[in-house]
């Protein structure tokens, strides 16, 4: 079972962090997840919201900044570092086995980047980082995208009960996914309830679940047929998968 660091292990250090992807990389984990934006000049951001409010020092969209303002935005909870770029954490990564998740974000108007896929895959592959790379999305078109224009990068579909309200109920949402031959990552309550349908559409080597951060609720998800788990506390998930081996 692969386990994965939900924002570098938000619950652990600072998400999307430098300092966070960096003390990660003692972990024993398959991978990381992280999430892109684009700044006003074309420079991808790896934050997650679309926002500034909830993570930074400052206010406003993402994407209405230059990296040179970006600059000046200090990031929560941690010692006055700021928004890193995508080329930045891939030098942190880029020494290790770790493979990267790397979550298409929309804007602040819930629209996709112009040009930041393009730029995501040629940074990629520039890197020389393809086999390492899985490229994901909450939204089909963008999945339908990065087939289209990487067919040979992994793709993942992130789904939760909105994707579901959105896409005509959960069994049509898993299926459109899994037609796009995406591993398909489910909110944790929700694949609860329809873990057997999504193993029926999906297949257990496809499916994953996100994001178990308790020990409870890993100890559940480990008894169960999913190929992956992201958690905001992987840590915990190692410890308890090397409990269940002995």
């Amino acid at each position: 079972m692969r386990i994965i660091g939900h924002r570098g292990a938000r619950n652990l250090w600072a998400e999307n962090s430098i300092s966070g992807f960096r003390n990660l990389c003692g972990l024993k984990v398959d991978a990381v997840e992280l999430d892109v934006h684009l700044s006003s000049d074309g420079e991808i951001m790896v934050i997650h919201d679309p926002l500034l409010e909830r993570t930074t020092d400052h206010r406003g969209p993402v994407g209405g900044l230059d990296r040179e303002a970006l600059r000046r935005v200090k990031l929560n909870d941690t010692l006055g570092e700021t928004i890193p770029t995508l080329p930045a954490v891939l030098d942190v990564f880029g020494p290790t086995g770790i493979e990267l998740e790397i979550e298409m974000k929309m804007d602040a108007f819930g629209s996709p980047y112009p040009g930041l896929l393009d730029k995501v895959i040629a940074l990629v592959e520039e890197r020389g980082l393809s086999a390492r790379v899985v490229l994901t999305c909450f939204v089909p078109e963008v999945i339908e995208e990065i087939r289209t224009k990487a067919p040979r990068l992994r793709r993942l579909a992130s789904v939760d009960r909105r994707s579901c309200e959105a896409y005509g109920g959960v069994e049509r949402t898993l299926k459109r996914f899994a037609d796009l031959g995406c591993i398909v990552a489910v909110e944790q309550s929700l694949l609860r309830l329809t873990l057997d349908r999504a193993l029926a559409i999906v297949g257990r080597e496809r499916l994953g679940v996100w994001v178990p951060n308790t020990v409870r609720d890993i100890a559940f998800w480990l008894g169960q047929p999913v190929s992956q788990i992201t958690s905001d506390r992987p840590d915990l998930v190692i410890q308890l998968a090397a409990a269940r081996a002995k």
